[in-house]
């Protein structure tokens, strides 16, 4: 059984809402209608309710299931309105300025998933948004967990009959948010990573903080700012098994990390990667996802109150209905 048919699994062992605010893209209303045959979620499309059914009749997709709500209609608009103001009227928001954004399904379905009394467990959006048009409002209405101290931003990557990290599945993170984060911003993008692997995939992390020097094979600022963290890290969690900094190779190939690294209990074995960089952390999960033709899930979100996950814009249905099942899972863990 491959590793989101796992997720999928777990998922239907206590079924979670999951809020959909793209629906007028077609590739979500594929996925949506896989959880929902699949019954692993079950799932709020936010917009135009006519407009949403003629699309999915026209492209012959079961959305029947589904929850529709208009945000322009919802019984709770006012209040939404009237509670984002709240929210943000000490960064100058209006109420005219909180009711547009309202407008906004994202906005919207932030507000649906932050309200209690509703059944929303998770959302999933950035089939045609940027990542910052799904994060920013996430970051503004969800807020972080009382113990995250940084919210970023994750792939899960499947690479077909690969014998690294955990039976060819990884963790590579950070690759959609902190374009270069200091050494202790770092080092909770590595403990929060390797939380997300236990959580996710269920086994041991072993954490490689990445660079392109193994153990002192370079030095500079680069490799001064990966080994600062590694150590910020290992105080912060002494139980956590990381290392660093370490070459790529190095980190996953067994063979290389006896002749470059000695006495180490991650290297040649990681299944965590963590990258110095966003440059370095988008580059090398396109590059897996393309060459390797790995199954790229994410960007997913680690350190937020309620799980609120990015897509990337090239994503298929098949990657929709299997980040719907990771924000369940996510959602049963909160």
């Amino acid at each position: 059984m491959s590793f989101i048919e796992k997720v999928k699994e777990r998922a239907k062992e206590d079924i979670k809402t999951i809020v959909l605010p793209e629906a007028e893209d077609i590739r979500i209303l594929k996925g949506a209608e896989k959880a929902l045959s699949e019954e692993y979620a079950k799932i709020i499309l936010i917009g135009n309710e006519g407009e949403i059914q003629r699309k999915a009749k026209e492209n012959n997709i079961n959305i029947n299931k589904a929850k529709l709500i208009n945000p322009l209609t919802y019984i709770k608009r006012k209040q939404y309105i009237e509670t984002l103001y709240e929210l943000r009227k000490n960064k100058g928001m209006t109420r005219e300025q909180a009711e547009k954004l309202l407008n906004d399904p994202v906005y919207f379905g932030m507000m649906l998933l932050k309200d209690e009394d509703e059944e929303a467990d998770g959302l999933v959006s950035g089939a045609i948004h940027s990542s910052a048009d799904t994060l920013r409002p996430a970051l503004q209405i969800i807020k972080t967990a009382p113990d995250s101290k940084l919210v970023s931003a994750f792939f899960i990557m499947c690479v077909p009959d690969c014998k690294y990290g955990e039976d060819g599945v990884f963790i590579f993170s950070d690759c959609g948010l902190n374009p270069d984060p200091n050494p202790e911003e770092l080092s909770e993008i590595a403990i929060s990573s390797s939380e997300s692997f236990k959580q996710l995939i269920g086994s041991e992390p072993r954490v490689a903080m990445l660079s392109y020097s193994s153990k002192g094979s370079a030095i500079s600022h680069l490799t001064d700012k990966v080994i600062t963290a590694t150590k910020l890290a290992k105080e912060k969690r002494p139980n956590l098994l990381i290392d660093g900094e370490l070459q790529l190779d190095s980190a996953i190939v067994p063979e290389i990390a006896l002749s470059k690294v000695k006495d180490s209990k991650v290297a040649g074995k990681a299944n965590v990667l963590i990258f110095p960089n966003l440059d370095a952390g988008n580059i090398g999960y396109k590059l897996v996802e393309r060459l390797a033709k790995a199954e790229a899930y994410g960007p997913l979100c680690q350190g937020l109150l309620k799980p609120v996950n990015d897509l990337s814009r090239g994503c298929s249905a098949n990657d929709i209905a299997g980040v719907i099942a990771i924000t369940a899972i996510q959602a049963k863990i909160k």
